[in-house]
């Protein structure tokens, strides 16, 4: 019954107009500042352990941002879901970098885009998949009633979804080889034995090596990206990977795959996750960092 309750609230607030949404996102990230909530809390603990340059008040002003980013992406993703790719294009307001895109494309030798926990990844999945044929990975919500909708919405979109394992990740290669896209979410916190420590904003920070290892296996050329909030909608931007993501060397691919993703961070850090226990994993003998 609880769950079905959600699956009807997000149905509601889908038809909601984005700004009334946002707004509303706006009222609810200053409740979770006002009672400092678990989201506002690891936020700061992040911020301030990534840029310990800045002061307390610095780290308070950038967390309560992010907080209204991420409220209002839990208003408006259900919208993003309802509207189809029709409404989805007339709220893509921009795309810079689109030039790296249309060339990665041309070379048919597949791209990963890869797409930091920042703005809405949502919309560019969305987008992504109407430009060219694309592959991701899918890995069901813990929801059971939100997988319809939101696998419904990407298919529909033109995305191919496969498992989240060893079938899946051979599935994106053949895809890859094909010539085909595929977006992956490169700062989610991976199992000891897929990832390994890389720099991520001067921290050591337990890193996935899929990405890694599927360009070695596929050749393929990879771009960082994101879909940022701005006033009526959204704006995409690619930027280019260092050369030594494609490096044979897992430890230096690593390090360029976060300093790709320190870059998108750095178009606008209130957007970005921090809210995630992003750090759980510790090198050996370091203390665990949240409470």
């Amino acid at each position: 019954m609880r769950n079905t309750l959600i699956l009807y609230f997000l149905k509601g607030i889908a038809w909601l107009p984005l700004t009334v949404g946002r707004a509303l996102g706006k009222v609810l990230g200053e409740v979770i500042v006002i009672l400092n909530l678990q989201p506002a809390r690891i936020a700061k603990i992040n911020l301030s352990l990534c840029y310990p340059e800045m002061s307390k008040k610095e780290i308070k002003c950038l967390s309560a941002k992010r907080m209204t980013h991420l409220a209002q992406a839990l208003f408006e993703t259900p919208k993003v879901w309802r509207a189809g790719n029709a409404g989805l294009e007339r709220k893509i307001l921009a795309v810079k970098g689109l030039e790296l895109f249309e060339e990665s494309l041309s070379e048919g030798l597949g791209t990963i885009l890869v797409i930091p926990h920042q703005g809405n990844w949502e919309v560019l999945g969305l987008w992504a998949s109407q430009q060219a044929a694309m592959t991701s990975l899918y890995d069901p919500p813990r929801m059971a009633e939100l997988e319809e909708w939101i696998k419904t919405s990407r298919e529909q979109a033109g995305a191919t979804l496969v498992p989240t394992n060893l079938r899946g990740v051979a599935a994106l290669i053949t895809a890859l080889q094909r010539g085909e896209i595929t977006g992956i979410l490169p700062d989610q916190q991976p199992p000891p034995n897929s990832g390994a420590f890389a720099p991520l904003l001067g921290v050591q920070t337990q890193t996935m090596t899929l990405i890694h290892k599927l360009l070695q296996r596929s050749g393929s050329r990879a771009l960082m990206c994101t879909a940022l909030r701005v006033s009526g909608g959204w704006e995409i931007h690619f930027l280019p990977v260092a050369r030594q993501l494609y490096s044979d060397d897992e430890q230096a691919s690593l390090a360029a795959l976060n300093q790709g993703v320190e870059s998108i961070i750095e178009l606008a850090p209130e957007q970005y996750q921090w809210e995630y226990k992003r750090f759980r994993a510790r090198p050996e003998g370091e203390p665990p960092i949240y409470p």
